[in-house]
């Protein structure tokens, strides 16, 4: 025993170094589990819509749908949060990386032909709202509904489907987004404005998260 003293620490070492090497391989396996994107940083599946192949992201299964589109310092995956929250509730989110106005058309007909969703809303957020209002003059028969996240544009020429209008009071948009609702053609029109100065997608990250939460599912429940 006493020849073998002196190797004992350097054993103890080396023994240490593989256990924490093997904790930290298993924990960063765990963190890909649970987050269950990989190396795309989302759960949903990777998807391409359309002639062009855009690019796009989609979770969840139901009979009804949601287009997303980003604003300009966001991408398809910022979505994440809310395409778990479609996918818990029966609504198909599918969140197109390029906004522009005919990828959002491609994406819609994607989920009606291989989701077989009876209705699709579209969402536009910040610099997404420009695209999603295109779409919503050109093409009204083609979705249910739309909501806008701090977004604003020329509301007259929309059809008479529903439409929700959102804003934080603070962000300098509010006194828009309410004329916007009373404007726009249609008797099912909201306003509906926080409190705070956070901007389109970022009242996700407020404490008035869950109230627009709940309240982008309560219409597509009741609309479509």
């Amino acid at each position: 025993m006493g020849a073998s003293g002196p190797d004992e620490p350097v054993m103890m070492i080396k023994i240490a170094v593989v256990a924490l090497s093997a904790a930290i391989l298993t924990t960063g396996c765990g963190a890909s589990d649970v987050s269950g994107g990989g190396e795309s940083g989302t759960s949903g599946e990777r998807v391409t819509v359309g002639a062009d192949d855009a690019e796009a992201i989609v979770w969840g299964e139901g009979d009804r749908g949601a287009v997303l589109a980003h604003g300009a310092a966001y991408d398809a995956a910022s979505w994440e949060s809310q395409g778990r929250m479609f996918e818990e509730n029966g609504v198909v989110g599918l969140a197109v990386e390029d906004t522009r106005p005919r990828n959002l058309r491609s994406a819609v007909e994607y989920l009606k032909e291989e989701y077989d969703v009876g209705s699709v809303a579209l969402i536009g957020a910040s610099a997404g709202a420009g695209p999603v209002l295109q779409v919503a003059r050109e093409a009204p028969e083609e979705i249910s509904q739309i909501i806008l996240l701090s977004g604003t544009g020329d509301v007259s020429g929309l059809g008479e489907y529903p439409k929700l209008f959102v804003a934080s009071e603070g962000e300098g948009i509010a006194d828009q987004a309410r004329l916007m609702a009373e404007e726009a053609p249609g008797d099912r029109n909201e306003a509906l404005i926080f409190p705070g100065d956070a901007h389109a997608q970022a009242i996700f990250e407020t404490e008035e998260g869950e109230r627009l939460t709940q309240a982008i599912l309560n219409r597509i429940e009741e609309h479509g």
